[in-house]
């Protein structure tokens, strides 16, 4: 059975855009370096705990073996996106290791027999991460191996990857519909961990067709919506912020949200999208950096959950997991709403939150990524170093697409080379260039066998107030935030020209606290007892840092007689504060050279008279 919710936009299959600039470099960095590299045959680490010895005497509980389905997923598409046929051939040896080993009732984990998820674990308290039972995360693995699966399966049409990937799918539905295990004793966070299952089971329907598998996409809501610490989607839909649901877990959450967002597109119940929806507001009003990232962690136990809306810190920490989450969110948004927005989100954290935990040699990248503090590469199991290759992978499907009317969407800016095919018109070949993110000219030559009509829609990021969008001398309308679209019969050749303005932006925040109370009367009244004002400066997509000021402060306070004075260089920005030489910001991604160990600073202090 076809999806119900008939997508605004089908974005670019693997293979038909090349990426070029500072995104191209970064996809090709990770294929010839962490994808070729972290995983090569069944002897690599990360499969090799796959091995039946390994297995047999696996009780840890930790989460290592997520890097097996990850690096499915993304060697995948990097194989097919560049023509890497020696790396696909690779991907295809490491999952029929896999599934050579898979037990006959499908079980495909590397957790030994006791503490496998079909296994009632006894209880114990609830710890600080919301882990009701024994610590787990083989529901978790099994999600990402499901995703592996399926994407080999797509790439290769071989259906033994998609026999594995129902069999542990079917194993899922027995256990959670017959065995009295609900899929919040399978996870911490309250569940959040297991909870992600929604997103393979969905994807499972879209590939067999099979109602069982949106069955348990169901179930499993149901069956968190009687964990009353996360009911996700009831919470959701009454307009919960995200560090008010279970413990507010950013990753998790975000992943979850990527399910319900298929689950609408499988099903067309509004109250899955509404909820997805209603997340990304908050989201996107309180909980992402300058850079796109979603933040969290000042003054809790955990750094990787949402803080309340009111919270700022510039000392804020980006997982890089979950600028993955996020980054696919807003794709699955894109898809079913075909809005400028969510692309811009996209762009927003590629150019930034992404590329800035990512090390030039493609195969290091940073756990954690703040506004200001020391760039710091992680250690080999860390999950962040899987994630970011992930959501590297997604970037050339999402640059372009085509919409539900038939025009074709150019959604990510910057230098690419696209072949889309339009429906009863074949391919069109687009091909972008420009000095962007850094400089706003951008060029699109669209090239063609022949004349013909057919609709271009180039998206203006909102930043772009009078951006200037022309074929030859004709101009078309071009509002900042949306999409502009042109319309017309073309010749082979012709060129779309996009002016973007790209004035320094200013921004401010402010860190507080303030302190509820009675006053007489019993009238409530707030006292603000802590302030802090910040600025901080972006031009165009970019988001700007400084090092050490004067190469030993970790942090400083500046003041202007007026308003602030911020002066583009090139590719710097000048900040040209009082009473002192001006302070050099560089694009926030390769501040510090993009080395292990420097310091990055985007937030400067405000002094007290100018806040």
């Amino acid at each position: 059975m076809p999806p119900i919710a008939e997508p605004a936009m089908r974005l670019a299959p693997l293979g038909a855009v090349t990426l070029g600039g500072l995104l191209g470099e970064a996809v090709e960095a990770n294929r010839k370096g962490r994808l070729s590299h972290f995983i090569t045959d069944e002897h690599s680490p990360a499969i090799a705990l796959f091995a039946p010895e390994t297995v047999a005497g696996d009780e840890e509980g930790d989460w290592y073996g997520e890097h097996a389905g990850k690096w499915l997923v993304a060697a995948t598409r990097a194989a097919v996106r560049a023509g890497d046929d020696a790396l696909l051939a690779r991907v295809v040896r490491v999952a029929d290791y896999l599934i050579e080993h898979q037990d006959a009732d499908g079980y495909l984990g590397n957790y030994a027999p006791p503490r496998r998820f079909m296994v009632k674990q006894p209880p114990k308290p609830v710890t600080w991460d919301g882990a009701p039972a024994l610590r787990t995360w083989d529901i978790w693995t099994h999600s990402y191996l499901i995703l592996g699966l399926l994407e080999l399966w797509k790439a290769v049409g071989e259906d033994r990857y998609l026999t594995a990937a129902r069999k542990v799918g079917d194993l899922c539905w027995r256990t959670l519909d017959a065995k009295g295990i609900a899929i919040t004793d399978l996870g911490n966070h309250f569940g959040l961990s297991a909870t992600v299952l929604i997103d393979p089971a969905v994807e499972l329907y879209f590939a067999t067709g099979e109602q069982r598998y949106l069955d348990l996409a169901r179930l499993v809501i149901d069956q968190v919506e009687q964990e009353p610490r996360n009911r996700l989607l009831s919470m959701a839909l009454a307009g919960a912020d995200p560090s008010e649901i279970a413990t507010g877990k950013a990753y998790q959450l975000l992943w979850n949200l990527v399910g319900l967002a298929k689950l609408y597109r499988a099903t067309g119940d509004g109250r899955y999208l509404t909820a997805v929806r209603n997340i990304w507001h908050a989201v996107r009003a309180h909980h992402l950096t300058l850079g796109g990232g979603p933040w969290g962690g000042v003054a809790h136990r955990s750094r990787e959950v949402f803080n309340p809306a009111s919270v700022f810190s510039p000392e804020a920490y980006v997982e890089t997991c979950s600028t993955m989450a996020w980054i696919q969110l807003n794709r699955e948004l894109l898809t079913i709403l075909g809005d400028a927005a969510f692309a811009q989100e996209i762009e927003r954290s590629a150019y930034n939150d992404l590329l800035g935990a990512q090390a030039p040699d493609g195969e290091d990248w940073c756990y954690y990524s703040f506004p200001n503090g020391r760039r710091t590469h992680t250690t080999y199991w860390r999950c962040c170093k899987s994630s970011g290759a992930m959501a590297l992978e997604e970037l050339s499907a999402i640059a372009y697409g085509v919409t539900a009317d038939g025009a074709v969407a150019i959604n990510l800016l910057g230098p690419s080379d696209a072949e889309i095919v339009l429906p009863a018109l074949g391919a069109v070949h687009l091909r972008q260039r420009a000095a962007y993110p850094f400089e706003g000219p951008i060029t699109i030559e669209v090239l063609l066998a022949a004349p013909a009509r057919f609709a271009v829609d180039v998206r203006i990021p909102d930043w772009a107030e009078h951006a200037v969008l022309r074929v030859g001398e004709e101009r078309f309308a071009a509002t900042a935030g949306r999409y502009a679209r042109i319309e017309r019969e073309w010749a082979p050749g012709e060129v779309i020209t996009l002016d973007l303005p790209m004035p320094v932006a200013v921004h401010r925040a402010t860190q507080r606290n303030v302190q509820e109370s009675l006053a007489p009367g019993n009238v409530p009244v707030a006292q603000e007892v802590m302030r802090y004002d910040f600025i901080a400066v972006t031009r165009g997509p970019l988001a700007y840092a400084t090092g050490l000021v004067d190469g030993f402060k970790r942090g400083e306070t500046v003041r202007f007689a007026r308003e602030p004075v911020a002066v583009a260089d090139g590719e710097t920005i000048r900040l040209e504060a009082e009473g002192r030489a001006p302070i050099v910001f560089e694009p926030w991604y390769r501040a510090g050279g993009r080395q292990d160990g420097v310091w990055r600073l985007t937030w400067l202090g405000l002094a007290e008279a100018d806040a």
